[in-house]
């Protein structure tokens, strides 16, 4: 019995020094954890079978953001920012369609009113007083429209009469030619045809008679429409400084420099470009109707003035107008007065495409063709003959207006990174002899 206690004295001193060198070898290990890098080799490794407590596998998971491949995570940023839009403008074109009037007689009144704005400030310059120059100047215009309106009007009914006759003495024309053409078309076809007309016109009755019955709505809607742009123009005319004025307090303190910049540069564009488009017509418009009027085609000023009007739709416009004095042409004075009217209409655009528009418009408001087409097909599609006519202009604006922003936040980034710069330290300047002694002359 006098040798057990000292066999488990023994043991318990073995396992008393086995956990203080585990201990110290913790500790080294820890030390040696933060000290050392983390493949750096163990100086004392532990005995076959052994494995160190403190030493637990460290898992590091990344960032779910920095694990989405950059291409992803940028497509995605620009993804929603385009959804935010797209939602916006959807809005804003339902808030427009519901509006519709209102918005077509406020843009119609920019347009005048860009028109009519050198002619108020002419009258200014000369002496007259703000008030009177702009009743002047809105009366006398939209007199003017007006008289032409009426002048069409009534050429249209004065020679309506006759002109039923020369359409069907020159279809009458038509046919027979067409029966010695060598297209070699026969009588039976020509019959065809007539027959597919008529019953296209007689299948479409409810749809022609359910338009005329809704005349009313369109000219009770039209004469709102004239006179909610009457009223645009005079006072856009009379105040639009303050109106723009008022505008701007409706930007954001930190964005309002720079739209107060584009505002002005936007209003330039546009009135170049309406006065531009007025003259370019005015001349298409002429010398177009003076072509037809010598070829002896009928109601040739009514079709001058269609002209005029259609020359303010880009590329389609022309070609619809001039499509219209052609066939007026074909079947009244016969295929040579259609193909001579052709000739006229294609050299006076060619010389307004190449000669005229590039000389009068200028470079500020120059588009690209392409986009020409695509912003006159896409206001045509959106909201017909008004959205074709506006299309155009604004396209010019937001042109002007964000080359100008761009140039301004490239400006101001410039101008914050030169405030921001640290001033470089001023050259040390080596003494003269005049700072440091100034010899006497020696009396």
């Amino acid at each position: 019995m006098s040798r057990v206690p000292g066999w488990l004295g023994r043991v318990g001193a073995g396992l008393t020094q086995m956990g203080e060198r585990l201990d110290e070898r913790r500790v080294a290990a820890a030390e040696q954890h933060t000290e050392d890098p983390p493949d750096a080799p163990e100086t004392e490794p532990l005995p076959a079978g052994h494995r160190d407590p403190a030493e637990r596998p460290i898992v590091v998971r990344p960032d779910p953001a920095q694990a989405v491949p950059w291409g992803v995570r940028v497509a995605a940023e620009a993804g929603w920012r385009l959804l935010v839009l797209a939602g916006t403008v959807w809005v804003l074109m339902r808030v427009i369609s519901s509006i519709e009037l209102v918005v077509f007689a406020f843009v119609i009144a920019l347009l005048v009113t860009a028109l009519l704005q050198p002619t108020v400030a002419r009258l200014k310059r000369y002496g007259v007083p703000r008030g009177p120059a702009t009743a002047l100047t809105a009366i006398l215009g939209f007199v003017v429209m007006g008289l032409i309106g009426w002048f069409v009007t009534w050429q249209v009914m004065e020679n309506i009469d006759n002109l039923s006759d020369q359409v069907q003495s020159g279809i009458d024309d038509l046919r027979k030619w067409l029966l010695q053409s060598p297209f070699h078309v026969t009588d039976k076809q020509i019959n065809q045809i007539a027959k597919s007309l008529r019953e296209a016109v007689g299948a479409n009755t409810d749809q022609i008679t359910s338009a005329g019955l809704e005349g009313v709505q369109v000219v009770v809607e039209t004469l709102t429409g004239i006179l909610l742009v009457f009223f645009s123009t005079l006072f856009l005319l009379y105040d639009g400084e303050r109106i723009w004025q008022w505008t701007l307090k409706l930007v954001p303190a930190a964005a309002r420099p720079g739209v107060a910049g584009a505002g002005p540069r936007a209003w330039r564009t546009l009135t170049a470009y309406v006065r531009g488009t007025v003259l370019v017509a005015l001349i298409d418009a002429i010398f177009i109707g003076l072509g037809i009027f010598f070829l002896n085609v009928p109601m040739a000023v009514p079709l001058a003035v269609f002209i005029f009007l259609f020359s303010f739709i880009p590329l389609v416009g022309a070609v619809a107008s001039g499509a219209l004095a052609v066939v007026v042409a074909l079947v009244t004075q016969g295929v040579f007065t259609a193909g001579m009217t052709l000739v006229v209409i294609l050299a006076v655009q060619q010389i307004e495409g190449h000669i005229l528009q590039p000389f009068i418009l200028g470079r500020a408001v120059r588009v690209h063709p392409l986009a020409v087409v695509l912003s006159v097909t896409a206001g045509g599609m959106v909201a017909g003959i008004g959205g074709a006519v506006v299309a155009v202009p604004l396209v010019a604006v937001t042109n002007t207006v964000v080359g100008y922003l761009r140039a301004y936040s490239q400006e101001q980034a410039l101008r914050s990174a030169t405030r921001t710069r640290p001033n470089p330290p001023a050259p040390r300047e080596e003494p003269t002899p005049t700072d440091t002694e100034s010899p006497t002359p020696q009396q």
